[in-house]
């Protein structure tokens, strides 16, 4: 379907109380096409991990290793699992048109491959089915938002050995073929650029993030200038087998869309000197162009292949011809800006 057809953008809002002055814009200041919604993440959102079948996610490990700053757990998080139904009903009351929920790899597929858990099928058909009775609100899903089952983890690395890419294809074939017929768009991965946050090649950051369980970033020997590019590459090709899937066996039936959602902040120079205008656009390149050149261009930018050098991985020729263009749109969960 060639170039990105949407984009979606997910702004933190600071809502004060209900007195706030008004804010002097209703919905109908806003064109027809111009979807508002709420989205979620699996761990930050469901609760219940022990129960139904679920397997420890990569989440779990970390936070039950008390590496959270405050010693959280998502063991309950929002108790979405048992609360969907009246959180739903919030939504319609709010005027919500869409939603975008993540689905937990270890409650659907247990074990990372082979059988599905037909308790985490139910919730998730029973969730949707929800959704569009309910108001007929959008379903978005994203396949994967950080949390890896960490029995892959164990087995064999995770995002950081090839052998994901036909573990998350299998996945979200699944995905696909028991939800896809009331899902408005998929994203395969929610930020899979946040692991730039463990590297000096921006020239910008601290060089250790290894600590945070961010799935580009999870360091398994503790080498941030190598790890999240490794992660990030196999990240890239996983997406680009899902939506080669989508687009050949479902989504002509089923006319839905693929993309990948973009961890963003902006970058301004502090001053007009060549070296903050270089830092400026050094740290677009890596923030933007690490994901989305591959997706467009079928390769990284050079400025990555110049400062990251051999530790960068590099797509062979019949890997750029199948993840260049691979996406119907880019998702952009943008947070701040910076100097």
């Amino acid at each position: 379907m060639g170039a990105a057809a949407f984009f979606y953008l997910l702004l933190s809002l600071w809502v004060q109380d209900a007195t706030a002055a008004d804010p002097g814009f209703t919905r109908s200041d806003f064109p027809l096409g111009f979807v508002f919604g709420a989205g979620t993440s699996a761990y930050q959102y469901e609760g219940a991990v022990a129960e139904d079948g679920r397997s420890p996610s990569s989440w779990d490990t970390f936070t039950h290793a008390g590496k959270m700053p405050d010693k959280s757990t998502g063991d309950v998080a929002a108790d979405g699992y048992h609360k969907y139904m009246e959180d739903i009903k919030l939504m319609f009351e709010t005027g919500l048109e869409a939603y975008r929920f993540s689905v937990s790899w270890s409650r659907l597929i247990p074990n990372g491959r082979g059988a599905v858990n037909p308790r985490g099928l139910e919730y998730y058909n029973n969730l949707i089915d929800e959704l569009v009775n309910h108001g007929k609100i959008q379903v978005h899903i994203t396949l994967h938002h950080l949390d890896l089952p960490q029995i892959l983890e164990d087995e064999y690395g995770g995002w950081l050995s090839p052998r994901i890419i036909e573990d998350f294809t299998a996945y979200a074939d699944v995905c696909f073929r028991e939800f896809g017929d009331r899902v408005a768009s998929w994203t395969t991965v929610n930020e899979p650029n946040i692991g730039i946050m463990a590297s000096y090649d921006v020239g910008i950051f601290p060089p250790d993030r290894c600590s945070d369980p961010f799935g580009a970033t999870k360091c398994t020997t503790g080498d941030s200038s190598v790890e999240p590019y490794i992660a990030a590459h196999n990240t890239l090709m996983a997406h680009a087998s899902v939506a080669s899937l989508y687009r050949e066996k479902y989504q002509n039936m089923q006319k839905g869309v693929v993309g990948i959602s973009m961890y963003s902040y902006w970058s301004y120079p502090l001053t007009n000197s060549t070296v903050d205008l270089d830092a400026t656009q050094r740290c677009k390149d890596f923030i933007f162009g690490w994901i989305l050149d591959p997706l467009v261009f079928g390769d990284y930018p050079e400025v990555m292949k110049k400062n990251v050098g051999s530790r960068l991985p590099s797509f062979s020729k019949v890997q750029s011809e199948v993840i260049k263009g691979s996406l119907d749109f880019i998702g952009i969960n943008h947070y701040y800006s910076l100097y």
